[in-house]
């Protein structure tokens, strides 16, 4: 494979990214000084702005205005129908050509008991648009995926294996977890007729909250109490946040598209920033940004 294929050039980009939405995410866009954001990580203006529309296909400005409060409000806005409406009605907005087309399967709650046993999970690191990303497979399909930074991989693995400790882990062919990154990180390859086959490995009560973030679309966003109140558990917010936050299939069950009921970019297990850069890489493949 040449290394220097779409998906391995935003990854090499990814690395000098995260430093500009870092920055950028520090104050609002109409304060942004990108002149000296570009000078800060050794670039000129001409040289940033090539830079992100190699990755995410927009400006700097563009991209900023996609991770400010305002852009959050405006998501949200966006959003509110969508969890009152069935999925099977589809969506009439771009956002739906890009979903992630996801099917899936909840694992035997045996499975979930035993917290793994008898359960084969294959696993390998491949770069992503959001850095290193951690992929788990088993024979039903896609189970987890979590992101890093380079280096950080051991313990990025640690912190997943947690989760279903009394698993058996191999590491996958490469192969194997390149073909499962292309199918996740490369919008060309979403596609209805091949879904993306994942299994959500959780209490009922968590996978019932992960389907419902497959409802919400790319660029849109939803809050905490209206997951709860979609699933009838209107005082769950708490809850929900928590099973949330232990979605082990990032990005593609999509728990970076939750806000804050103030419309705030509230925290991610893999970092805040780089839930910032998901949201505006989407912003911009649907076309709104």
């Amino acid at each position: 494979m040449n290394d220097m294929t779409p998906l391995f050039a935003r990854a090499q980009d990814y690395n000098q990214i995260k430093q500009v939405i870092a920055e950028i995410s520090e104050r609002p866009a109409d304060e942004h000084d990108f002149e000296k954001i570009a000078r800060d990580i050794g670039l000129n203006q001409r040289q940033l702005t090539a830079l992100f529309q190699r990755w995410a296909g927009i400006t700097p400005k563009a991209f900023s205005q996609c991770v400010t409060l305002n852009r959050a409000r405006k998501m949200l806005k966006e959003n509110v129908p969508l969890l009152d409406a069935s999925y099977e009605l589809g969506l009439s907005s771009a956002a739906r050509l890009y979903d992630l087309f996801v099917t899936h399967d909840g694992m035997p709650p045996g499975v979930y008991r035993a917290k793994g046993e008898g359960l084969e999970i294959r696993y390998g690191f491949h770069p992503s648009p959001f850095g290193q990303a951690l992929i788990m497979v088993t024979d039903y399909g896609l189970a987890g995926q979590a992101f890093c930074d380079e280096g950080e991989e051991k313990f990025a693995l640690e912190d997943m294996q947690k989760r279903w400790p009394n698993a058996h882990y191999v590491e996958a062919e490469p192969n194997e977890i390149s073909h499962w990154a292309s199918r996740i990180f490369d919008p060309q390859k979403w596609n209805i007729d091949d879904p993306v086959r994942i299994v959500m490995i959780g209490t009922d009560f968590e996978v019932r909250v992960w389907e419902t973030l497959l409802r919400i679309g790319p660029g849109q966003a939803t809050t905490y109490g209206d997951i709860a109140s979609s699933i009838g558990k209107p005082k769950a917010a708490r809850a929900v946040g928590a099973a949330v936050g232990r979605n082990p299939i990032s990005f593609v069950v999509p728990c970076h598209r939750v806000i804050g009921k103030n419309a705030k970019l509230t925290g991610y297990h893999w970092g805040l920033t780089r839930k910032q850069a998901i949201l505006g890489w989407e912003a911009a493949l649907v076309g709104d940004a």
